[in-house]
């Protein structure tokens, strides 16, 4: 795959959905209120633009979300080695660097945005794997693949059927696919994406979405779920909160399942689709 390969489309890749559509929550969160310390409320920005500014810094902020969700996310994907793996909405290509480590045969990362691709194209060990696409439309032919993860993006796509389709198309029967999200709960308690720029507190555009639309929809696309876990934060991502100048909120945010992980399974039937969903509290 060309490392320039640029291929336009619309912004639906990284778009707000509607709170009527079948989808939504978040990119990559931090632990933020929606009014800061000094009594601002946070400017909202569009998906594009608050990526665009978050880019330079995305990989030097303090995030217990990231950690959190590299803790609980890890142990669920499967030896990987000879196999092919794809970083869906990639950003600085933290998921693609830590795969790649694996030793699959092969890996790509794709995302829309070209800052966050810029930052990830610097990284040397997943220089030239990097696409800039859209997840609708995606550069490659099908059953591809045979593990895609996705971190803190599905919930950005205006059109969650389309992609699970497209999706669906690019992973071999019997891949394993892995999709991250601020929990709907959270979002309920006030938690939000967003990033300091400079001294201005900044909210990316967000809505969550719930555990049953992710099932009901990928479903449909032939994929059967195999896991739905709700994560907490705990003592290992304390002094993530230290770092971040937020330790008061640690002991609230203990309390509130923070990350939803999906696991879903390509399959062939519906007897496979139907089999094997497990509940992880």
């Amino acid at each position: 795959m060309d490392p320039t390969h640029d291929r336009s489309a619309q912004a639906e890749g990284r778009e707000l959905v509607s709170r009527n559509s079948p989808a939504a929550t978040t990119i990559t969160p931090t632990i933020d209120q929606q009014v800061s310390a000094a009594g601002a409320i946070p400017c909202r920005v569009s998906v594009d633009e608050g990526y665009a500014a978050w880019a330079p810094t995305y990989d030097h902020t303090p995030n217990p979300l990231l950690a959190l969700e590299q803790r609980c996310l890890l142990p669920l994907i499967p030896d990987i080695t000879g196999k092919r793996m794809l970083d869906l909405a990639c950003g600085t290509g933290r998921w693609l660097q830590k795969l790649l480590a694996a030793k699959p045969a092969s890996g790509f990362g794709i995302d829309l945005s070209a800052p966050m691709l810029a930052v990830a194209q610097e990284k040397a060990a997943i220089a030239g794997r990097l696409v800039r696409a859209d997840c609708l439309q995606l550069p490659f032919p099908s059953a591809a693949f045979d593990l895609a993860v996705c971190s803190f993006a599905v919930e950005h796509i205006r059109n969650l059927s389309e992609v699970a389709a497209e999706w669906s198309r690019v992973l071999k029967q019997s891949a394993d696919l892995f999709i991250t999200g601020l929990h709907p709960a959270a979002y309920a308690a006030g938690w939000r994406v967003g990033f300091r720029d400079g001294h201005a507190a900044m909210q990316i555009e967000a809505v969550p979405h719930a555990a049953e639309v992710m099932v009901a929809v990928f479903r449909a696309a032939g994929f059967a779920p195999w896991h739905m876990l709700q994560c907490f934060v705990g003592e290992p991502e304390r002094p993530l909160f230290v770092t971040a100048g937020k330790e008061r909120f640690f002991d609230a945010a203990r309390g509130v399942p923070a990350i939803m992980i999906s696991h879903f399974r390509r399959c062939s039937s519906a007897s496979e689709i139907i089999a094997g969903y497990t509940a992880v509290p």
